[in-house]
């Protein structure tokens, strides 16, 4: 079965909400499951709530078929999603512009002139598709991994 996973925040964004509406429409194309995921950062001390997402998001979107909710803790929200798609061996995630530009800044502190898109192809088994605050798809780039 194809698996989609969509990082979100809590509560969710404009930004998130649009992110989250194509990756419904995308996990529907698809014929495939989907997992909300969103990142509770240690430092924040929030302790948000598998339940707690659900209930926001099904308030928001109404109830998503084959849609489960994931909350993990970590230090950096861009590596424990990238934990989280790994470990589930997703096939596509689909991220907001905002977090790709997260990504980039995270790497730009890493190395000189970063390609996201080859650091995600070069880390992730999956396709990485981003979406703008209107919904719109932007770039979608095949990655995949040496493990």
């Amino acid at each position: 079965m194809t698996l989609v996973v969509v990082p979100v925040r809590y509560p969710l964004s404009k930004h998130s909400e649009a992110t989250l509406q194509e990756a419904i429409r995308i996990a529907e194309e698809r014929d495939a499951e989907l997992t909300v995921l969103h990142v509770d950062l240690f430092q924040d001390n929030r302790n948000v709530s598998r339940v707690q997402l659900k209930r926001e998001v099904e308030s928001e979107l109404g109830r998503i078929d084959r849609a489960r909710y994931v909350v993990r803790q970590g230090f950096l929200v861009e590596e424990t999603i990238m934990e989280e798609v790994a470990a589930e061996n997703a096939d596509v995630v689909v991220i907001g512009s905002k977090q790709a530009g997260r990504w980039r800044k995270m790497l730009n502190k890493l190395f000189q002139s970063p390609d996201v898109g080859q650091y995600l192809e070069d880390k992730l088994d999956c396709t990485v598709i981003t979406v703008s605050a209107e919904g719109e798809s932007g770039n979608e780039a095949e990655a995949e991994t040496e493990s």
